[in-house]
């Protein structure tokens, strides 16, 4: 595949790809009033969950509400860092879809 014109070192690029997979560096809000995918942040996507921050329960459940938006199920989203802490990076295997933050990237079209 090609190489995306999305990167982590240009600055205000919150995701990546690594050829199939979807890497996103996001920065989450536990104890939210919903559960809600935010607008980016500098290079974080900011993300709202309801559950509280408690031995990584909020990280848990924000994966259970990510892989549909993504298409995936959730053993295709991996916590590479941060399941404890609000920033966090995610991996995405094979998404067959994206939110709208994520604009008009034909990955997985």
């Amino acid at each position: 595949m090609a190489a995306s014109p999305h990167r982590f070192g240009d600055g205000d690029s919150f995701y990546a790809w690594d050829g199939d997979t979807l890497i996103v560096n996001i920065l989450g809000k536990p104890a939210a009033g919903r559960d809600a995918i935010g607008k980016p942040k500098g290079n974080q996507l900011k993300v709202s969950v309801t559950a509280t921050p408690k031995n990584g329960k909020a990280t848990d459940h924000m994966v259970r509400f990510l892989a549909p938006l993504f298409g995936v199920p959730v053993s295709r989203i991996t916590v590479v860092f941060g399941r404890e802490n609000i920033h966090k990076q995610l991996r995405i295997t094979a998404p067959t879809r994206l939110p709208a933050v994520f604009g008009d990237d034909s990955r997985t079209r």
